[in-house]
């Protein structure tokens, strides 16, 4: 600003204060009833930055335009007489590295003679203590962040969500937009191949606030593809494992950090100024990054406080996606492994029907160890078995495959059922198998109309005889469970005539928190199905009844006879 000698003297009253505080290191000026400068010390000029003949008669909107000033207060103390401190700030004159800086500045009314003259004001730069305090607030806002991470990023077994997640929660506090993109995995479905010379990557998280999440629209959601030329900060980022801050201070520098040149423009309309790629590495091996971009009035990136606390977030963000892919592998195959084992069992000759229902708790639960089995026996009879491997996982099924095919070894000797577990019993002992399980086997002839059950631990079968009121829950001695190598399993003969059904099932069915087994087990009595029924019809009322309320995987299998 340039200096300008103003006509009017000043007043005889901003003589003294020159005298008195003309010397002092802090700035000080005297305004008149007008708010207008008629007297600034040597201090007061070199803060402005301005000569103080250029101050004398103007206010100080006018000298420093990019000052926050706070006017109400000067009338104020102008029209009560009580002294009053303010924290004002913006810039003055002066260059200065720092993007905005603070004064304390303290109000006094001046009188002479009983009449209100003007004002005194006398400022002190305290940008210093403030630029600290307010690095101590955001410290303290990075820790109450960092606090709640682990409740909030990372709530289930799913990469996509964990991203969004993750996005979510960085937003605002620590950015304007956040960015979460992941490697695509090779799932051999043929994704058509990036350009030569690029990066691509799957976006899988996006938030933003209120004001520019309409524009973000336009460069794509999740599940897009992005391609990012190799200049790009999210190529560099992933290349060396290392953060990658940019403020960007021109086109040029645009075109070389967005994923393309022509996104130039487009980043500019939203006021976009500075980004921060951090990436998410676990175990050695890149899973993808977290860009963070600031825009408008929010302050660049630093080195330091910001580095640290995107640093400590992606880490652990990265370790829940790693946990995530390897349940989802795990999951995948134990689900094969299951499905393969749980075809559609045998009908063992003509004239019986067979049905099955295998139901997994969920989408985000592991695979259980739920199997079954139908076998033909000499005689016209024959095998129902139903078991279920305690645990989860692929474990779980390969003891379930296991226990599948030992008994069907010891089927083919045509013993009783609890001679069978009892053998069951001593061969899982001696293979060194450490999953014990629950078992059901049942054996049916139906030219005698009759049914032989043992349970190792199971829960107990149900009889549903065609046209009746409601279902018979058979009473039989429940042994322990398979592997344990106590034995001590036995027979219990039921009437089963022809057209009666056989309902074998797996704990998950009736099983529910907080509730008395026996009370859920008895449930199972309303089950009806006509004579003329279709065993399919049944397992749909049975999806109907228990299905939605269901904690655990369900397995069921119905079986009935057409006579001899």
């Amino acid at each position: 600003m340039p200096a300008e000698e103003h006509a009017d003297a000043p007043p005889p009253y901003a003589a003294a204060v020159a005298e008195v505080l003309g010397g002092s290191p802090a700035g000080v000026a005297v305004f008149d009833t007008e708010l207008r400068y008629v007297y600034v010390n040597a201090a007061l000029e070199r803060l402005n930055g301005v000569p103080a003949a250029a101050h004398l008669g103007r206010s100080v909107a006018e000298v420093l335009p990019h000052m926050d000033v706070r006017v109400d207060v000067m009338r104020l103390v102008l029209a009560d007489g009580e002294p009053r401190d303010l924290t004002t700030s913006g810039q003055t004159w002066v260059e200065s590295v720092i993007e905005r800086r603070f004064w304390r500045v303290a109000l006094h009314r001046l009188e002479e003679n009983g009449r209100v003259r003007g004002l005194v004001a006398v400022a002190q730069e305290v940008t210093a203590t403030q630029g600290q305090r307010e690095e101590l607030r955001r410290a303290n806002s990075y820790l109450t962040l960092l606090d709640s991470a682990a409740a909030r990023v990372g709530t289930t077994l799913d990469a996509e969500t964990t991203c969004q997640e993750l996005a979510d929660f960085v937003v605002p506090e620590m950015a304007d937009v956040a960015v979460v993109e992941l490697i695509p995995e090779d799932n051999g479905r043929g994704r058509r191949e990036p350009p030569t010379g690029t990066l691509r990557l799957r976006r899988s998280g996006l938030a933003a606030t209120p004001d520019l999440a309409d524009a973000m629209s336009q460069f794509g959601g999740p599940g897009t593809d992005i391609d990012y030329q190799e200049s790009a900060a999210v190529t560099r980022c992933l290349a060396t494992d290392e953060p990658v801050i940019v403020n960007l201070a021109d086109d040029e520098q645009f075109g070389r950090t967005a994923p393309s040149p022509e996104r130039t423009a487009a980043y500019r309309a939203i006021g976009l100024h500075s980004a921060f790629v951090v990436p998410l590495t676990a175990r050695g091996h890149p899973l993808g990054a977290l860009s963070l971009l600031r825009c408008g009035d929010s302050p660049p990136f630093t080195e330091g406080l910001d580095v640290v606390v995107a640093r400590t977030l992606a880490g652990r963000a990265a370790v829940d996606l790693d946990h995530a892919y390897r349940y989802t592998h795990e999951h995948g195959i134990a689900r094969e492994l299951q499905r393969s084992l749980l075809s559609e069992p045998r009908v063992p000759e003509s004239g019986i029907e067979i049905a099955s229902l295998y139901l997994p708790a969920g989408a985000g639960a592991l695979v259980g160890g739920d199997w079954f089995d139908a076998i033909p026996l000499r005689g016209g009879r024959h095998l129902k078995v139903m078991g279920d491997v305690m645990g989860h996982g692929v474990e779980a099924a390969v003891a379930m495959s296991n226990y599948r095919s030992m008994l069907r070894i010891m089927a083919d000797d045509d013993q009783p059922p609890h001679r069978i577990l009892e053998r069951l019993d001593q061969a899982v002992e001696r293979s060194g198998l450490d999953r014990a399980a629950t078992c059901l086997v049942a054996v049916v002839d139906r030219r005698e109309g009759v049914c032989e059950v043992a349970s190792a631990g199971h829960p107990p079968p149900v009889f549903i005889d065609p046209g009746a009121s409601g279902a018979r829950v058979a009473r039989i001695p429940v042994g322990p469970p398979l592997g344990t190598g106590w034995g001590g399993y036995t027979t219990t003969v039921l009437p089963c005539a022809p057209g009666t059904v056989l309902f074998m099932y797996t704990d998950g069915l009736v099983e529910r928190r907080g509730e008395d087994i026996d009370e859920s087990i008895g449930r199972l009595a309303r089950l009806t199905l006509p004579a003329s029924g279709r065993l399919d019809d049944l397992l749909e009322e049975v999806v109907e009844r228990f299905a939605d309320t269901a904690e655990d995987d369900i397995a069921v299998l119905v079986s009935r006879s057409r006579g001899c």
